[in-house]
């Protein structure tokens, strides 16, 4: 074929093409990966990119071969209508622009854009195998396989995009590597390598989704280190052969391959390319042409006949189905449900007469989404009603953030201000959080599957439940819900929801056939106040925990006082108990001897208790006797006076006044005179000289 400017300015349209149809393939792998969170997917539109940046290298080089075309073109006409030396001589190399380009972009630009191919899918793939690992493992579930996924199950947009990007892309691999076989085009052979690559990958996520339709997610969950890890092959090889293209002798004339055209995708872009080689191979070693065989022959006039027939076979199994031990399953004929079919090997018509339906159960994390999804109906399913549960958030206390999005219920102030306040007077409302934790299992199919769509099902059931509890709590009392009836209300507020849930599914007479579901149970845990108003119930309980601490403070000193006054509580209650018993008859008037016998009583039990009072009142004991025989003594001594009085009374008052003389001047100087001379006899001694010159004479205190 001649190599002129219109051979290449199809190389270049081909090539233009290529890249739009890789940027629409990477840019709807892309989508689809950020609308569903595929791994796979987004790791596929990474290579799609990579792809579409080798098509607008081969285009950029194409074009600037049909320029040196039509610049070789118009250099040799000149030279032709030359007939004489030019006033502007010069040689043919300077006006060869285009051709410089070219030599450029071959030596430059194409093993620029290869290495920077090559290190992005290394890198890219890399990083793409690191942040896919951790989702190999699925998330385990209550029962039976889970799917790991960051959002609910795509399977027909997955199945039908990944066809569509597997059999677009091959088609046109194979158109661009047919070209290939022409010498002048032989570098499209790098960009179909790089369309059969995205085909190929576009092939592994339809396979996965298939796999995954017909019950195992282990193709999904392995294809998000499978597709990084084939990047990172296809970027090695790059790197190898831009690394082997520097020492690769060069001939003259000759159109050098770009390195980011890999050989190992070059195969599936041209399988014929393989069945010929191996056909040279072998004939080569043993002498026998394969492909000029009666066999081979006879296939290649058969392929469409044979492939009618793989198809028909592979129609045809879609007939068996297998229903895993934790599964139970609905057939659909033409949509509508004929029959349910449990665990094993079943018959069924083929695709899509007939259908095979398994209720699925999703995982949700804390912000709704999706992460996981599972086909089973055996297993504990579970709903939250109200707050999500408080884990990762620290010390549950109400005092401090319970979950990110708190549900508050409206509960009546109080049980007793519920009871005394009529329904159509009452405008105080309290709100409280509550942890609804509700767990349920599938007891109809059927019923459970004729209930809402799979997305909307957990939606359904939640909303009714919800309904039932706001209706339930706005009855209840906060000190209810708070306190000891919590157990109570949360068995009421189960069977309410038990009931609620009896009354979907009407049936063709009109009548509830139920959800087909069992509730379990219904826990109310974590009930708290909001934040704000923590405090002001930590304050009631301070204020009964210091009250309760009083009331202990105060018994600690009965028992101490008591025990120092009678020497034991138990005594001291029998004392009090005689006395009340005494005041009793004082009260009902009762004969002096009956009170004198209980006053004798309670004495005897307060000497025998001991302690403060006994002393006290032997103390006063022993003082009445003092006091009784002073007063004793006194009587007798003053009946003795009397005697002594009566018997010599000049004698007995002369002795009492010489006695109150003696007293009178016993620590005064006497004098003795007479009515008209004053005798004084000094006599210089003092008895008290040098003693007791300090003590006190007379009632002053003045010293002599």
């Amino acid at each position: 074929m001649k190599s002129d400017y219109l051979t290449y300015r199809r190389a270049a349209n081909v090539s233009i093409f290529g890249h739009a149809l890789q940027v629409l393939l990477g840019t709807g792998l892309l989508i689809f990966s950020v609308l569903t969170k595929d791994h796979a997917a987004a790791s596929a539109a990474a290579f799609a990119g990579f792809a579409a940046l080798g098509w607008l290298a081969l285009a950029i080089v194409y074009d600037q071969h049909r320029r040196e075309r039509i610049e070789a073109m118009e250099a040799e006409s000149l030279a032709a209508s030359q007939t004489a030396a030019s006033v502007f001589d010069a040689t043919d190399a300077e006006f060869r622009v285009a051709a410089k380009r070219l030599a450029g972009l071959h030596k430059i630009f194409l093993p620029t854009v290869s290495l920077i191919i090559g290190l992005g899918l290394v890198g890219a793939g890399l990083a793409l195998f690191r942040s896919g690992r951790p989702l190999i493992e699925p998330k385990p579930a209550t029962d039976g396989p889970v799917t790991l996924l960051t959002t609910a199950p795509q399977g027909g947009w997955a199945l039908g995009i990944g066809l569509f990007v597997a059999i677009v892309g091959f088609i046109f691999a194979r158109y661009a590597s047919g070209m290939a076989k022409q010498k002048a085009w032989g570098n499209l052979r790098g960009g179909a390598a790089g369309t059969v690559g995205t085909a190929i990958l576009g092939l592994f996520i339809a396979i996965g989704h298939f796999v995954d339709t017909a019950g195992s997610d282990i193709v999904l969950r392995y294809l998000n280190v499978v597709i990084p890890a084939f990047m990172v092959l296809i970027g090695a090889e790059v790197l190898l052969n831009s690394l082997l293209d520097v020492y690769r002798p060069r001939k003259a004339g000759e159109i050098h391959r770009p390195a980011f055209e890999s050989r190992l995708l070059g195969f599936a872009a041209a399988p014929d390319r393989i069945a010929q080689s191996v056909s040279d191979a072998i004939a080569y070693q043993l002498g026998f042409d394969v492909t000029g065989s009666w066999f081979y022959r006879l296939l290649a006039r058969n392929v469409a006949i044979l492939a009618l027939l793989g198809i028909a076979v592979v129609w045809l199994l879609s007939g068996l189905a297998v229903i895993r031990p934790h599964q139970r399953a609905l057939v659909l004929r033409f949509g509508a449900l004929d029959r349910q079919i449990g665990p094993g090997l079943h018959m069924k018509w083929p695709y899509p007469i007939e259908t095979i339906e398994v209720p699925s159960y999703t995982i949700e994390d804390d912000k709704g989404a999706v992460i996981g999804a599972s086909q089973t109906v055996t297993g504990v399913r579970s709903l939250d009603l109200g707050t999500p549960s408080a884990s990762g958030f620290g010390p549950i206390l109400w005092t401090n953030e319970h979950a990110r999005d708190e549900v508050f219920q409206i509960v009546q102030p109080s049980s007793s201000e519920a009871s005394s306040i009529k329904s159509e007077q009452a405008r105080d409302l309290a709100l409280v959080a509550v942890e609804l934790p509700l767990q349920y299992s599938i007891d109809d199919v059927e019923l459970f599957d004729r209930l809402a769509p799979a997305a909307q099902r957990d939606d359904l059931l939640r909303g009714i439940a919800r309904r039932v509890i706001i209706q339930e709590l706005s009855r209840a009392g906060v000190d209810d819900v708070l306190g000891s009836k919590r157990l109570e209300l949360g068995a009421q507020i189960e069977r309410a929801i038990t009931a609620a849930f009896a009354q979907l599914n009407p049936g063709p007479d009109g009548k509830p056939q139920g959800a087909g579901i069992r509730v379990l149970s219904l826990g109310m845990t974590g009930v708290h106040p909001p934040k704000a108003v923590a405090p002001n119930f930590e304050r009631v309980v301070e204020a009964q925990q210091n009250r309760e601490a009083k009331i202990e403070a105060a018994l600690m000193d009965q028992v101490r006082e008591l025990s120092k006054v009678v020497g034991s509580v138990p005594l001291a209650n029998k004392i009090v108990a005689e006395l009340n018993a005494l005041e009793s008859l004082r009260d009902d008037k009762a004969t002096e001897e009956a009170v004198r016998a209980q006053e004798f009583k309670v004495q005897q039990l307060l000497q025998e208790a001991g302690g403060s009072a006994a002393a006290l009142i032997s103390s006063a004991s022993a003082e009445r006797w003092q006091k009784h025989m002073d007063a004793r003594g006194r009587s007798a001594r003053y009946a003795g006076q009397l005697a002594a009085f009566r018997n010599a009374p000049a004698f007995y008052m002369s002795s009492l006044y010489f006695d109150a003389l003696k007293s009178a001047v016993a620590n005064s100087r006497l004098y003795v005179t007479t009515d008209k001379n004053l005798h004084v006899r000094w006599e210089l001694q003092d008895r008290d000289t040098g003693v007791d010159i300090f003590k006190p004479t007379g009632p002053g205190g003045d010293i002599e």
